[in-house]
């Protein structure tokens, strides 16, 4: 921050920017104020110059410095002046910063150049005859001044002449009155004590010089901070505001496993240890967890059954009975989400912000500025979503993190990273979190703990236990279960001795499983008793059998009579299910099933809820039933390979049979999916058919292609693939789609079937393609993807008659697919750039959140993102050998940096203006750049030093290039120019010029039968709507065309330029008319009148212009406007012409006489101008203003409504959202005409789309 003093001169000058400890001793004053035309204030160049003393903004300058001279102060602060305005970097700091600055000043000052207190006191009754003016003063209706009022404790107010008003505690009844602010507001109550709505509430209906400004003022308001983006809308701005404000519901917006707790509703009836059991493993773990060693990490191995996860469930209730308990994962082998490590990191943070104090608002904060966290990196999520939030806590405390059963996560790779991550948490000082982790003692697992040094973990083997210390809990709970059997059954209170207990807790064999598995099943059907003597007969215990033998005896026992296809299909699911949907996947009657499970409790989890799921009580009966060696019996061994493709050939039956179009009954092609309910969609899509739909192809990839019917799979597709494609878009999976796709393609060969791996590979584009109109709008696929999806696609011929008839004409795509594969998101802002490392595996992007972020190409997951940049990224590239990233930027630099640690390397500073293009040379030794102050630069790259400048352009080098030899380098310039220089020596070689441009204007003839186009290479075309064939090019302007028009009868195209000309041309034959030069300015807009004798035009010089059509010659020259007019149009009987202006009003102008009839004041920027059919209105994009023209005659004309019509990135039908344009498709320009809309492009091209009337 920069404060302003006295200097010896008399004039004034700034201080060096200072830190906020420096701050602390500069106390300040601050100045509140209207500005008034940017050339009368006083701004950050003129005093740097020592200039701007005539100006009409220097009396406020001057009052300040009086002022704070009065109280005492030396430093005083203006926004005019203190700003350096050129730098985007600085505007950005200073908008965030503005709340905090205000709050800091000493005093505030209000100076109200509107308002003076020398008013004569005799026409006044009361003593303060300037409360009127103060009340209408402009400055109550700015957005910055709610910041300016309310963050000073001290606010004093100013007239014109410098007088006293009063300040914020005498005056605060008549502000509470101006503002309707409550009075506890302005005496200075917190904010945050005020509802969000109320707060909105106050800055209603206030007015700011550009549109985002409005949301961007409230920052302070709200205690949030985003960076502004000037040029998102202010409709953006306010969608970032609101998230920033509701930072509690990013939190619950993360990806949660809702079975993964240990306490969610699917666990609740699982046991914890049993009093006088584990005493001395429980005391062992409770002296760690409550323990300041550095051992954070608790592993608690051992094999299958031995009672692990009724240990972590124990560790788990006692650590939130002791408010220790920070969160919870118990993974789970076919629990759906509680089985995958996907969610592990954003369900452990959402815990975390539930159970932690204060930590709910720096893990909201981390959303905020990282809202594409959750699709990042686990390692990035569990830095900035657990350990930076953990860190930022003041008070030292202990917290227990619990991951149970590590080895049941899918993926051995997954697991590793989760180990490792559990280490990083070692890293924490203040607040520790100590990890209690259990699994079995499997080989990836003990690998990757391994890597974490002795001294920071402990360890327990459950399964190295001593028998007698294992067989006493075991007799506890057998004692403690079968008593409770006992009870259910009627048993006499003596039905257990002493002699079969003994031979139960022989036979567990140290196994907790096989216990609880006995106990279940003696607790099944009618014959306990019959039962318990079963499995307590030792005839057949081989004392000298392993453990794990016993328990497949125990499995056997239970199986008897069972049929394969079930056992199989339950333990092979990817995620569980209820028995009805179960039945309804597998073919069998839902009854049927359900007496065929009734002997299974032992094994299954079976609830009594027709949609509760169904489960495996332990994963060790899944290894059983799938292991041929373990399982023996002929009977009961699955084949998992053949278990899965059972299952997946029955999921595509069930999607067969039950996919179409429109699933959910919507019929609207627009309507959003975050629009229609759950419920509705549940219904829809029944659970059954989730699953067929999230997993066939996962099942087809487990089973592989040789089991799989590929005749079968291929029937489908092309039958159903755009049904699967849309039910995925109403369940929010189309992502996990894609990657099931990219599975499939993996495993379908030119062997299995050579129609099946061209289509499968098609589909896999096409999905990449649409993801993000199906995501948004799942009937899109049909619409929108199916017709923007290029003509020799094999999906779009396949699918080509099911593009729906409504469309009667569709614009031109293109012939193949292009390059685009896949979107990158997590970028907070536009990305400006985007370049490949040289062995294709990574992807850095730059964007306007001043940030590079490097991709896996692969798998589209964030690797690194490399900060330093103070402002827009413009441009990125890889070395030659992929080892460093150069990246340029707004801020006049380049950064260099390290692509496989993300480290900054050099940062090349020399450029005075924004770096837009960078390129290394073949060898990698060069580094060029080139900039917008009009040259090149080259750089050694290994030092960061400057080589040489290669000057010659006139205007912005936008792009450079080194020859394949690394002898010459080429640079394309704003300047209409390509100079290839020598690199050795940086001389000029030669000049290559002139190049066409993008779009700016398109418009139809009134018949509708010609389109005319004007853009930035200087031309208007004129094209044949009905064949889209170009019939002449206008040649004449020299410079960009900004607009073109038809006179009404279509005979004449009016064409305004930059050049400051308006030229007429005859559309029949492409010839120029007249030329019409009385502007001094850029022309923007114009039109005919409606009878065609007349031609307005808008121009940058601040003017309207009427002129004769006929003649060419000026009639009229509107002035009155302060700054560039932007709109014009005529009313509907042709006598007056309305013009819009960046001075932020709208003129109504006489078109006979030129005289000005009024003027309205709008609340931003106007480039949408239209009167009502009866002139009484103004029709504009800012809202509706009356003319109050009154005319006793009737209109001449009505108004023309469209049919179609664009709004944002939809093609409206009516008021209805119908066609999502995909980013290639996006319009620079438009026109519509009844059920038509032409579309023209920055590329140049204009394409049409015709709906059916």
């Amino acid at each position: 921050m920069r404060l302003l003093q006295s200097d010896q001169s008399g004039g004034f000058c700034l201080t060096e920017d200072l830190t906020d400890d420096e701050l602390s001793s500069h106390p300040y004053a601050i100045l509140s104020h209207t500005w008034g035309k940017d050339d009368e204030e006083v701004n950050f160049a003129d005093l740097q110059s020592g200039s701007g003393h005539t100006k009409l903004g220097y009396k406020k300058l001057r009052f300040c410095g009086e002022q704070v001279e009065k109280d005492g102060l030396r430093y005083f602060w203006m926004d005019t002046c203190c700003i350096d305005k050129s730098s985007s970097a600085e505007l950005s700091k200073a908008i965030t910063s503005m709340f905090r600055w205000y709050g800091g000043a000493v005093r505030c000052y209000v100076y109200l150049a509107d308002v003076t207190a020398r008013a004569s006191a005799s026409t006044h009754e009361s003593s303060r005859p300037w409360e009127p003016a103060f009340g209408s003063s402009r400055w109550f209706r700015r957005g910055w001044t709610l910041q300016e009022l309310l963050a000073p404790r001290s606010v004093e107010f100013f007239d014109l002449h410098g007088t006293q008003l009063g300040d914020k505690k005498s005056l605060e009844q008549l502000l509470h009155e101006v503002t309707q602010i409550p009075l506890s507001a302005l005496r200075n109550t917190p904010l945050d004590e005020f509802g969000v709505d109320e707060r909105m509430f106050w800055a209603e209906g206030r007015e700011t010089k550009h549109s985002e400004d409005r949301a961007y003022c409230l920052l302070g308001l709200f205690g949030v901070s985003m960076v502004p983006n000037y040029g998102e809308g202010v409709d953006r701005a306010f969608t970032r505001l609101q998230k920033e404000i509701q930072g509690e519901d990013f939190i619950a917006r993360l990806p949660y496993a809702a079975d993964a707790p240990f306490n969610s509703n699917t666990s609740q009836h699982e046991d914890a240890c049993l009093p006088n059991t584990r005493v001395d493993l429980l005391n062992m773990i409770y002296m760690w967890a409550n323990g300041d060693g550095e051992q954070h990490i608790f592993w608690l191995s051992g094999l299958a059954g031995t009672g692990k996860t009724t240990v972590a469930r124990s560790v788990a209730l006692l650590s939130r009975a002791k408010q220790q308990l920070g969160a919870s994962f118990f993974f789970s082998k076919g629990g759906g989400d509680a089985g995958r490590a996907v969610k592990f990191v954003t369900s452990i943070a959402v815990q975390l912000a539930r159970s932690v104090p204060g930590v709910h608002r720096h893990i909201s904060n981390a959303i905020i500025q990282r809202p594409e966290i959750a699709s990042q990196s686990l390692r990035d999520q569990w830095q900035y979503l657990v350990l930076e939030p953990l860190s930022k806590l003041e008070k030292p405390a202990t917290f227990v993190l619990i991951v149970d059963a590590l080895d049941e996560c899918e993926g051995s790779t997954d697991a590793q990273l989760v180990v490792q991550l559990l280490a990083m948490s070692g890293s924490l000082k203040r607040v520790q979190l100590r990890v209690f982790l259990t699994s079995r003692p499997e080989v990836h697992i003990q690998y990757g703990l391994d890597q974490v040094p002795d001294a920071k973990r402990q360890g327990f083997v459950l399964h190295q236990v001593s028998p007698p210390t294992i067989n006493h809990d075991i007799r506890l709970f057998l004692k403690h279960e079968l008593d409770q059997i006992g009870r259910q059954h009627y048993q006499e209170p003596g039905w257990l001795g002493a002699e079969v207990i003994e031979n139960l807790v022989r036979r567990a064999s140290g196994l907790f499983i096989w216990a609880a598995t006995a106990c279940r099943f003696i607790s099944e059907g009618t014959f306990a008793e019959d039962r318990l003597d079963m499995l307590a007969d030792g005839s057949d215990c081989d004392s000298a059998a392993g453990p794990e033998r016993h328990l497949d005896q125990l499995y056997l026992t239970v199986m008897q009579n069972l049929m394969r296809q079930i056992l199989g299909s339950i333990a092979a699911l990817l995620s569980p299910l209820s028995t009805l949907s179960l039945s309804k996947l597998i073919h069998i009657p839902e009854q049927r099933l359900k007496q065929m499970l009734k002997s299974l409790h032992a094994i299954l989890d079976i609830p009594k809820g027709q949609d509760q799921t169904l489960r495996l009580h332990h994963p060790s009966f899944r290894d059983f039933l799938f292991s041929k060696d373990r399982c023996a019996h002929e009977k009961f061994h699955v084949d998992e390979k053949q278990a899965h493709a059972t299952l997946a050939s029955n999921c595509i039956e069930l999607m067969s049979s039950r996919l179409k179009q429109d699933m959910c009954g919507m019929k609207a092609p627009g309507t959003l999916a975050a629009k229609v309910g759950k419920d509705r969609i549940a219904q829809r899509i029944r659970s059954e058919l989730q699953y067929a739909c999230i997993n066939w192809i996962q099942h087809v990839a487990k089973a592989g292609m040789q089991l799989c019917n590929a005749q079968q799979v291929l029937e489908f597709l092309i039958e159903h693939f755009l049904h699967w494609l849309e039910a995925l878009g109403w369940l929010g999976k189309v992502s996990e789609g894609i990657h099931a796709i990219s599975l499939l393609e993996s495993i379908v060969s030119d062997k299995d079937s050579t129609q099946l791996h061209a289509f499968v590979h098609d589909m896999k584009r096409f999905a990449l393609y649409g993801r993000a109109a199906v995501e948004q709008a799942p009937l899109q696929v049909y619409y929108s993807t199916l017709m923007f999806t290029p003509t020799n696609s094999v999906v779009k011929q396949r699918f080509a008659n099911d593009i729906p008839a409504c469309i009667k004409r569709s614009p031109q795509v293109e012939w193949e697919w292009n390059a685009l594969l896949q979107t990158l998101e997590g970028h907070t802002s536009r990305v400006e750039a985007v370049a490949f490392s040289p062995d294709g595996k990574t992807v850095a992007s730059g964007s306007n959140d001043s940030t590079v972020k490097l991709w896996d190409a692969g798998t589209g997951t964030e690797k690194h993102t490399l900060v330093g940049h103070t402002s827009w990224v413009r441009a990125v590239v890889f070395s030659p050998d992929g080892k460093m990233v150069a990246s340029a930027s707004d801020d006049n630099t380049v950064q260099l940096s390290d692509a496989g640690t993300g480290l900054e390397q050099h940062t090349l500073v020399g450029h005075t203006d924004s770096v837009n293009a960078i390129v290394f040379s073949p060898d990698g030794k060069t580094v060029a750049s080139a900039s917008d102050d009009h040259t090149v630069k080259l750089w050694d790259a290994s030092t960061g030093t400057e080589q040489r400048t290669l000057v010659g352009h006139t205007r912005w080098v936008r792009a450079v290039v080194f020859s394949p030899d690394g002898k010459t380098v080429a640079s394309a310039s704003h300047d209409k120019t390509v100079k290839l220089w020598d690199a050795g020596t940086g001389l000029e070689q030669r000049t290559l010029v002139e190049h066409t441009g993008g779009v700016y204007a398109v418009v139809f003839s009134p018949d509708g039968q010609t389109v005319a186009s004007a853009g930035y290479d200087y031309t208007v075309k004129l094209w044949d709507a009905g064949t889209g064939t170009e019939k002449y090019t206008l040649v004449g302007h020299t410079a960009s065309v900004n607009a073109v028009v038809f006179s009404p009868d279509g005979r004449t195209v009016a064409s305004a330029s930059d050049d400051h000309t308006v030229k007429l041309w005859d559309a029949g034959t492409g010839v120029e008319q007249h030329t019409l030069v009385e502007h001094t300015g850029g022309v923007y807009a114009v039109v005919f009148s409606p009878d065609g004798k007349m031609v307005a035009s808008a121009s940058d010089d601040n003017t309207v212009q009427l002129s004769d059509a006929g003649t060419g010659l000026e009639q009229h020259t509107l002035v009155g406007h302060t700054d560039s007019v932007n709109a014009i149009v005529f009313s509907p009987d042709g006598k007056t012409v309305a013009s819009a202006s960046g001075d932020k009003t709208v003129k109504l102008w006489d078109a006979g006489t030129g005289n000005e009839l009024r003027t309205v004041q709008v609340h931003g920027y106007i480039d949408s101008l239209n009167f009502s059919h009866d002139s009484s209105r103004l029709i504009t994009n800012r809202g509706t203003y009356p003319t109050l023209l009154v005319r006793n005659e009737q209109c001449a004309t009505a108004e023309l409504m469209s049919e179609v019509s664009v709004r944002g990135n939809w093609v409206l039908r009516g008021e209805d959202d119908f066609i999502w344009l995909p980013p290639g498709h996006r319009p620079y320009i438009l026109a519509t005409h009844r059920s038509m809309v032409v579309f023209g492009h920055g590329t140049g091209a204009v394409s049409i789309l015709e709906l059916a009337e």
